[in-house]
């Protein structure tokens, strides 16, 4: 296949070829690896195809830990903008669990005529453009992810959720305990460190106070978002976007109103996370340290 850069620090647009006719597996993880994200258009996948695809990059996980998946296809998580599929918030996949997934396979099935792009940032060059002072300081901090509904769908709330949807995913969410990740995650196949904070799921850094835990993380969050370190991505009905879930953010775009908008995710699932100083994410035990 043709890989083509899409930006000077990440992502990259793969063409030539349909992936659903056969593609090498473990090229396709390394090109995923370097680059942080992949683009195939037009491929116009089938279900079971996207699962498939997704085997080729390891192995798929149940849907989400609260939300349903697909009926006939359990590793499928279907977002449809209607229905209150609107993740109009910067996020990191799942990483309320211990072992957030290493990937993601999202498939495009009916997309606006006008707005609904995703954008992803690089949390690996974030990192690494961060000043060493900085970085220093960071290397050692913790932080703590619980799941928030809301980091799927949206904010202001998504009214097309109703009361009993609404309470549901609360009473589910709080049946998932929180868990502490490092801030700056070494990445499992490259040993490069990337940061791992994201404005979805992380609560508060461990140790500090509101003042500084929030200062701190605003800092980051708006190094990490930065244009340079973004990537925004049109969509077209049929395109397939794969990113590396341990090295990036994502944001899906709410700019386009009542038009209807369709994607189905498959996740990879994942190793745990390991800082700089060989600290491995955990449950939380403490509730001192949890309660925010």
């Amino acid at each position: 296949m043709l890989l083509t850069p899409i930006t000077g620090t990440f992502g990259a647009e793969l063409s030539g070829e349909r992936v659903a006719d056969g593609i090498d597996g473990a090229w396709l993880s390394r090109q995923l690896v370097d680059h942080r994200l992949l683009v195939l258009r037009d491929q116009h996948l089938t279900h079971a195809q996207q699962v498939q695809l997704a085997r080729e990059l390891g192995e798929p996980t149940p849907a989400h830990p609260v939300v349903p998946g697909h009926p006939d296809h359990p590793e499928i998580l279907v977002l449809d903008g209607a229905q209150g599929g609107r993740n109009a918030r910067w996020h990191t996949d799942v990483t309320f669990m211990p072992a957030p997934p290493a990937a993601s396979v999202l498939v495009g099935d009916v997309m606006p005529a006008f707005g609904g792009d995703t954008m992803w940032a690089d949390t690996r060059t974030a990192y690494e453009r961060l000043s060493p002072a900085v970085q220093a300081a960071i290397d050692t901090l913790e932080a703590v992810h619980r799941i928030s509904p809301l980091a799927y769908w949206g904010e202001p709330f998504d009214t097309a959720l109703g009361r009993d949807d609404a309470q549901r995913l609360f009473d589910d969410a709080a049946k998932v305990p929180p868990v502490i990740h490092p801030v700056v995650r070494v990445h499992p196949v490259t040993g490069r460190k990337n940061l791992f904070v994201n404005p979805g799921f992380t609560t508060h850094i461990v140790g500090m106070s509101r003042i500084e835990s929030d200062g701190l993380l605003r800092l980051l969050y708006e190094h990490a978002t930065q244009p340079e370190l973004v990537l925004r991505h049109r969509w077209r009905a049929g395109d397939v976007v794969i990113w590396d879930n341990r090295a990036t953010m994502h944001y899906a775009v709410d700019d386009y109103g009542a038009a209807q908008r369709c994607m189905r995710r498959v996740t990879i699932r994942g190793t745990t996370p390991v800082g700089p100083s060989g600290a491995e994410s955990r449950l939380v035990t403490d509730p001192l340290v949890s309660v925010r």
